[in-house]
């Protein structure tokens, strides 16, 4: 026999809710039974849980929860009804509500957290504060010399203040927001913008961002980065322990981001309220430093965030490793100074704004409504910045965390020369797998005196392989996207030079194509060294099985991408490289290659759950579009034709 605990709930029109809570002992056989009788068939048994809702009418319904338990009998007293208890004293008006919320959500039998997997996402975020005009031009532009960090989907929310103008939907930036009409619809001074690419099964239109939650304050928010505690968050703000049982509606850990800064704004807001009395309408921007200050000691993993917030201005916060870069820009005007907050600088020179330096890890800014810059570092700063970055994600013309990305990629360069040189390859000539890996190659080329020479010709109109959704997706696109030249490579020995290679695939249908063109032996160097881990701070890099290098040696990885020799960058050349740039920082994060995450809470059993639920499924290492709910169209606008959210 096992344990069952029934629980009906039936909610009136008055709000109030009649609990009837009920222990019984039945066979694990007859509560299946009887689930599946109450539920008219309609039920879903997921290992050891099951549940079922009975319609009873349009004003009133029913759910009964069946749970299966161990085979430790159950007691009256282990039921107990939810803890209105907080960090902060509630007033009996509040207790009330969240007791009533908390028995309308059935929060009197504890389910089993599951570890629902998220899917990181690199991202670009950017964020404009104007004192006159509109932002929406200068947004989009911006987006624009971020696309190479997202080509998924694409956001943008304005506001004046008084409103804000939201549009989001899978695509391009320039396909988005194609529409001259939805472009002049966004009106407003200051503005967010974001783009993300594609992770295997996230590529819904409604996990695009902007997030919104419209208390407390009204707040939109945009996230570059990936947490990883989202399930304990998740579990919080799903129960009594947050201030309002908060309604997550998507996967996304960045709404789940979203809602633990909403929760703690309300919290700072209560203790304005009965312990010191203050007027809360005064102290807004107070509210955000506190609840960012508690948010950063609660989240973990890798965030750098933008979001507006209706009576504070324009947020800007980075988590206190300075996983991902956040970097703040200004522009001198007549009115005063106007700013610009984006994931890279190089996204400034177009739109007329200097940089100004990095956001600092643990840092808030905020700038007012009224243009002022306010700044407090929230939490204890250890800057420990991705490497991976430097690599392959940043544009070489940007500058983050005060190291030049061209600079550093020429240092990898000229480091990666001396191992190639110890090789004593016979070569004729260097060429890079476009793009990313040029500097590198010319570097290499120079220091070791041996012609360089564009054998790869790329199709610009093809994105990047490393970041589609779908593996067979990515395989199909290699040969579409790079066209190797026979008059460059017949008969020679050819070096090729790529940034990183992670899954393989491309790089093993290249050096095939390479050979197909003539080449009489085809050598491999890559800039990074062997990707053997995930990158869960925000890169899609989802298990190990699905490297190239996973429990391969080097000789072995050559192999299997069919070259004659393969050498890699060592990872203390690295980090070497890092600090010969910016000695001012101790530490690196180089996860994907040494294993050791900086945030001290991944471990084997935390990749192995990654890996059971599902991530990387349907990828192979080598040798082996979703759109919003239309919305009526105002007058004289055709009704197919694009439209902002307003709030």
């Amino acid at each position: 026999s096992s344990c069952c605990l029934r629980l009906i709930s039936v909610p009136f029109t008055s709000g109030f809710a009649l609990l009837l809570v009920c222990p019984i002992i039945v066979s694990r056989s007859t509560l299946d039974t009887s689930c599946k009788m109450l539920a008219n068939k309609q039920v879903s048994l997921q290992g050891r849980q099951g549940k079922a809702f009975v319609k009873a009418g349009s004003r009133r319904s029913v759910a009964i929860t069946c749970q299966a338990a161990t085979l430790r009998r159950c007691s009256p007293s282990a039921i107990t009804m939810p803890s209105t208890s907080s960090s902060f004293v509630n007033s009996a008006g509040l207790k009330l509500q969240m007791l009533r919320q908390g028995a309308r959500m059935n929060r009197s039998v504890k389910q089993t957290t599951a570890y629902k997997r998220m899917d990181p996402r690199m991202c670009g975020i950017i964020g404009i504060y104007k004192h006159d005009g509109n932002v929406n031009v200068e947004l989009y532009e911006g987006l624009l010399m971020l696309q190479h960090r997202g080509q998924d989907s694409a956001g943008m929310v304005t506001t004046d203040w008084e409103k804000f103008k939201e549009f989001k939907e899978n695509g391009l930036v320039k396909d988005v927001f194609a529409d001259q009409r939805l472009m002049d619809s966004m009106m407003g001074s200051c503005g967010i913008a974001h783009v993300r690419y594609p992770t295997a099964g996230s590529s819904s239109a409604q996990e695009a961002q902007p997030f919104f939650v419209n208390s407390p304050l009204g707040i939109y928010l945009i996230h570059n980065g990936n947490l990883t505690n989202t399930a304990e968050m998740r579990e919080i703000l799903n129960s009594s322990r947050s201030f309002f049982n908060r309604h997550l509606r998507t996967d996304s850990d960045s709404e789940v981001l979203l809602n633990v800064l909403a929760d703690e704004v309300h919290r700072a807001h209560q203790r304005c309220l009965q312990t010191t009395g203050c007027d809360p309408n005064r102290n807004k921007t107070e509210f955000l430093f506190e609840a960012g200050a508690t948010a950063m000691r609660l989240l973990k993993g890798a965030y750098s965030c933008l979001s507006l917030v209706k009576g504070v201005g324009l947020v800007a916060f980075r988590d206190p490793f300075g996983i991902r870069p956040l970097v703040l820009g200004r522009r001198a005007t007549p009115n005063g100074d106007e700013w610009c907050i984006a994931s890279e600088d190089c996204a400034f020179g177009p739109i007329g704004f200097e940089r100004v330096r990095d956001v600092s890890p643990g840092e808030m800014i905020i700038i007012s409504q009224e243009g002022k810059l306010l700044s407090r570092q929230i939490a204890q700063p250890q800057l420990t910045p991705c490497i991976f970055e430097y690599i392959y994600l940043a544009r070489p013309d940007s500058v983050l965390n005060k190291i030049p990305v061209y600079n550093f990629q020429l240092g990898l360069g000229s480091r990666l020369a001396k191992g190639i040189r110890e090789r004593g390859w016979d070569l004729d000539l260097i060429c890079p797998v476009p793009d990313g890996s040029r500097p590198s190659a010319i570097q290499i080329a120079a220091d070791l005196g041996i012609p360089y020479r564009e054998g790869l010709v790329k199709n610009r109109y093809v994105g990047r392989t490393f970041i589609m959704p779908d593996q067979r997706l990515r395989e199909m696109s290699v040969r579409r996207k790079l066209n190797a030249m026979p008059v460059v490579f017949e008969g020679k020995n050819v070096l090729l030079i790529d940034d990183s290679i992670v899954r393989g695939t491309t790089m093993s249908q290249i050096v095939s194509m390479v050979r197909n063109a003539g080449a009489r032996k085809v050598y491999l160097a890559s800039s990074a060294p062997p990707v053997r881990y995930p990158n869960v701070y925000g890169v899609d890099m989802p298990t190990r099985k699905e490297f190239v290098a996973h429990g391969l040696t080097e000789q072995q990885i050559c192999e299997v991408l069919g070259a004659d020799g393969l050498i890699y960058q060592t990872v203390e050349d690295l980090i070497e490289c890092g600090h010969s740039l910016n000695p001012e920082i101790d530490h690196f994060d180089a996860s994907c290659f040494d294993g050791r995450y900086v945030t001290g809470d991944i471990d084997d059993e935390y990749l192995a759950r990654l890996e059971a639920q599902g991530r990387g499924a349907g990828r192979n290492r080598a040798g082996q579009k979703a759109s919003l709910l239309d919305q009526s169209a105002p007058a004289g606008m055709p009704s197919n034709a694009k439209q902002p959210a307003s709030v």
